[in-house]
């Protein structure tokens, strides 16, 4: 059974980082892809950043780019989103999220098409 646990939320100030973890558990074969994603209020879920956990690369939202970084480490299962600059609109509830394909494709931010989600974890940004 895969199953995904996020680490790593908090409260922080604008302006200040927090490094979010993702830990996997179970076996996924195939092409697989971790994506972040986060529910903030008012808004459905939305992709942030994804990679492609055999070779690495990455695709990421506007909303994202030159402030998040995704990456894996593959021996211990684990895959971070590193948020800097954060601001009070990045408050919300961030998942991490897995799926495989049988190409090997560069990841999406479609959330349909991930198969296994952790539960969440929360980040509020706030003076």
């Amino acid at each position: 059974q895969v199953q995904l646990v996020e680490s790593g939320g908090g409260l922080v100030q604008p302006g200040e980082a927090l490094r979010l973890s993702c830990e996997v558990s179970g076996s996924i074969y195939g092409y697989v892809s971790i994506g972040w994603f986060r529910r903030t209020p008012g808004k459905e879920r939305e992709g942030i950043a994804c990679t492609n956990r055999n070779d690495g690369r990455t695709r990421y939202s506007d909303s994202a780019k030159g402030r998040f970084t995704i990456s894996g480490d593959n021996a211990k299962k684990t895959f971070t989103l590193q948020m800097d600059n954060l601001r009070p609109e990045d408050t919300g509830v961030y998942y991490c999220a897995a799926y495989a394909s049988t190409t090997n494709e560069l990841c999406t931010l479609h959330l349909w098409m991930y198969d296994h989600w952790g539960q969440g974890t929360q980040v509020a940004v706030s003076s």
